[in-house]
């Protein structure tokens, strides 16, 4: 590796370790609907059209034809969630119930580098929504308060990434066609408090709860297609295997198999069309693999004595996959102003059935409205801003009642429903720099 290489390598990770993961609101699931503030505005779309540094997080294909640049960002998001009850409930505290820490940062940051006209590296990184819940005892289920009978709970699951892409084009006698790939490095880490009560239930009640922070290290790998079906029409598409994770050896109790918890394998296929040489509308479809993963996808219920955490069939958080659609238009409406807006369909992960352990996570996502801008400020710089409002969303179920003297395999409470429920918005802002063509310094020169 040459010195000039090993120095633009040396900026591209400074840039990034100023990206660390944090806990957010996310839109499938707990995946992001997008990671930098273009791909907010357009609410995940654009799989067929990448136009700045976050490229490959989107598509490993989307980097070749780019400049080179960098972009650090930031999003903010306020969520608020919780849940609540009718009739009279024997497992989780009656009432509105609200959880707190109800503000999360989540950074991300990329730089991209051609290599030739048709090839190009990258490196991003980025993050997922994770899940972030607070439950204070305010609202009382005995013995010592807490929505479940064990104090103060909630869940805090953090995810990040960094990854490293390549991608080349090629030509065909159907248009070019451009190939990406990028390993990927995951980190996670889980804190999980107020389940004591559960105790009996688990295979291992020493790692089941309160058990502070515990990391999970591993990773996949994520590969991108993008084909010009003519200069004004695409079609992109990514995929990304399952990240495969070491087990939470802390919560070995809680999660099927063991304490692992792998981060599922996701799909997104979208089209892009310029209908004016400065407007180009996209449309997207991502499908996440959620029922692959055994501590997300496993039914709930039964749940019988010394059954969690027991093996790959324990009892999990009874998830099912999402589909999400997007749809973005962008409007470079001059050299120094480019207009954005998007909307997100996204299906339900939680399941009617399994409300009762999902009301500390409630996930529950459909509608999605985002717009957003950016401003060349300089020839080099330029600012991009996002905001994306998630509308209401909520689910009921019938309580659950697990396993107990004269009840041998639990069954639903018909005297009491609950309703997870949430909403939130999110504000992004990231800077770019874009170096002149044929500069080959390592720090800009100028801004």
């Amino acid at each position: 590796m040459n010195k000039i290489v090993r120095r633009r390598l040396a900026l591209a990770v400074t840039t990034l370790l100023v990206a660390t993961p944090s806990a957010a609101f996310a839109a499938d699931g707990y995946f992001m609907n997008g990671f930098g503030p273009r791909q907010k505005a357009l609410a995940g779309a654009g799989v067929a059209d990448q136009r700045d540094a976050m490229s490959l997080s989107a598509n490993p294909a989307g980097i070749v034809g780019l400049e080179r640049q960098f972009q650090l960002g930031m999003t903010v998001i306020n969520g608020e969630r919780g849940y609540y009850t009718k009739g009279l409930p024997q497992v989780v505290a009656p009432g509105h119930v609200e959880s707190g820490r109800p503000w999360f940062p989540v950074p991300n940051g990329g730089y991209v580098e051609p290599i030739d006209a048709n090839s190009a590296w990258s490196v991003v990184t980025y993050a997922n929504g994770g899940i972030n819940t607070a439950y204070d005892g305010a609202h009382y289920r005995p013995p010592l308060g807490g929505p479940l009978g064990g104090g103060f709970a909630g869940v805090d699951l953090q995810q990040g990434f960094a990854s490293v892409g390549y991608a080349r084009r090629f030509g065909t006698p159907l248009g070019a066609v451009t190939l990406g790939f990028a390993p990927t490095i995951a980190v996670q880490m889980i804190n999980v408090q107020g389940l004591k009560l559960f105790a009996p239930y688990s295979s291992n009640p020493w790692e089941l709860s309160d058990m502070s922070y515990d990391w999970s290290w591993g990773g996949g790998v994520r590969v991108g297609v993008n084909w010009d079906i003519t200069d004004k029409f695409r079609f992109g598409f990514m995929g990304s295997t399952p990240m495969w994770m070491s087990r939470f050896d802390k919560y070995s109790g809680l999660f099927a198999d063991a304490g692992r918890l792998d981060i599922p394998a996701n799909i997104q296929a979208g089209l892009a069309y310029d209908i004016l040489p400065n407007v180009t509308v996209m449309a997207d479809w991502r499908h996440v693999f959620y029922s692959a993963v055994p501590a997300l996808g496993n039914p709930t219920n039964p749940l019988t004595r010394n059954s969690l955490g027991s093996g790959r069939n324990a009892p999990g958080f009874d998830w099912t996959d999402t589909d999400a659609g997007a749809f973005g238009v962008e409007w470079r409406y001059s050299p120094t102003l480019t207009l954005r807006s998007g909307y997100r369909y996204s299906s339900n992960a939680l399941r009617a059935r399994a409300v009762t352990v999902n009301a500390l996570m409630p996930i529950i996502n459909r509608h999605q409205a985002a717009v957003g801008a950016n401003y060349a400020f300089t020839k080099n710089s330029s600012l991009d801003f996002a905001f994306a409002y998630a509308f209401k969303n909520s689910i009921t179920g019938f309580e659950w009642v697990p396993q107990l003297p004269g009840l041998p395999l639990g069954g639903p409470n018909p005297l009491a429903t609950i309703t997870p429920w949430v909403q939130a918005w999110e504000m992004s802002l990231g800077y770019n720099y874009k170096w002149d063509a044929g500069d080959r310094s390592i720090i800009p020169a100028r801004f």
